[in-house]
């Protein structure tokens, strides 16, 4: 990982946006039957694109070669990665936002864009929070872009519930597990990877990845063994009968995209400064991948683009935005005027 001063963030910010907007066109596209032959619960969606997850986790890591960085133990001759014990509880918060947020863009009769405004909305509001919590300054620009992007969550409120807002008891259960799950995650993030040591950040990184997909798959796998109810049982078909579906290829790429937000959207969160800089850049990205995918959806399967007031919040999120970059463009003009003078 490269220093967090630089503009790292953005890069990281970009790669956020380009996985989450195919993943959540994706999802809904193959949820609500727009393709495939038949709609597919959220629920039964949720094993196919948990193991592909999996699999893109560990190329990822491998790849990069990130291993190293982690805490290790001795198994014989062999030297094996292991979490601790803080990064292994955020692992575990990290896997049930990896299904929350899969379930939440399947429910029936709620847009993309909503359910992400009240999901992102949450965690930006939990930022300051966690900041005050953790004794951390919060600067003024990262308070005005805060400002900014919970004014773009407003303004979607404001529409009426007929364009896609109607709210079932279980979307809020699922908002609500995603917000507690993210609190304990940046608790935990600020105490012990926001700092200038890139070792200690991709440490961090590489040991809460290695606990989420597998502990995600784990739990689902015990789900479909005892397969009784409904949603035990959609969650069995999601093992067994799910692969006969017309669909198998879109449900791995909906994990291997998941995987790519989670990786993205991680590498943004543990920029070094405050989590009211970082939350609003990595929620500023995914919602504006929800409009892109509203777009994707509207073209491809002739369904319905974002809304007026959608479209006013992502204007909002974009002048956040510009708020949040100010810093670096202050920082560059500062070193030139240096570089100048000397």
């Amino acid at each position: 990982m490269s220093k967090t001063g630089s503009s790292s963030i953005w890069f990281f910010a970009f790669g956020y946006f380009a996985t989450y907007v195919p993943y959540s066109a994706l999802t809904k596209a193959v949820s609500s039957g727009q393709i495939g032959d038949t709609p597919v619960s959220g629920v039964e969606l949720l094993p196919v694109s948990a193991l592909a997850s999996l699999v893109g986790m560990f190329t990822f890591i491998t790849a990069m070669r990130w291993w190293r960085y982690a805490s290790s133990f001795q198994l014989g001759g062999l030297k094996l990665p292991r979490p601790g014990r803080y990064t292994f509880l955020s692992g575990v918060c990290t896997a049930g936002v990896i299904a929350t947020t899969t379930l939440a863009y399947t429910f029936d009769g709620v847009s993309i864009v909503f359910m992400m405004l009240l999901m992102r909305g949450g965690v930006l509001i939990l930022a300051p929070f966690v900041d005050r919590l953790s004794g951390r300054k919060v600067q003024w620009f990262s308070a005005v872009g805060l400002v900014l992007s919970i004014n773009a969550l407003l303004v979607a409120f404001l529409e009426e519930k007929d364009a896609g807002f109607g709210m079932t008891w279980l979307a809020l259960v699922d908002v609500t597990l995603y917000l507690g799950a993210y609190f304990v995650r940046l608790r935990f993030m600020t105490r012990l990877a926001k700092s200038d040591d890139a070792a200690q950040r991709t440490r961090y990184f590489v040991e809460e990845q290695m606990v989420a997909t597998p502990v995600l798959v784990a739990l689902l796998a015990i789900g479909a063994i005892i397969g009784q109810g409904a949603f035990l049982s959609d969650l069995r078909a999601g093992f067994t009968t799910f692969f006969e579906r017309p669909v198998v290829l879109e449900g791995i790429l909906i994990g291997l995209f998941s995987q790519g937000t989670g990786i993205f959207g991680g590498l943004v969160l543990l920029d070094k400064r405050e989590n009211s800089y970082s939350v609003p850049v990595n929620r500023c990205a995914s919602v504006l991948a929800g409009i892109g995918a509203s777009y994707v959806i509207m073209i491809w399967l002739d369904g319905a683009g974002p809304s007026t007031h959608e479209l006013m919040g992502a204007f909002l999120i974009v002048q956040a935005i510009l708020f949040l970059t100010l810093p670096l463009l202050l920082e560059k003009r500062r070193l030139a005027r240096e570089a100048q003078q000397e």
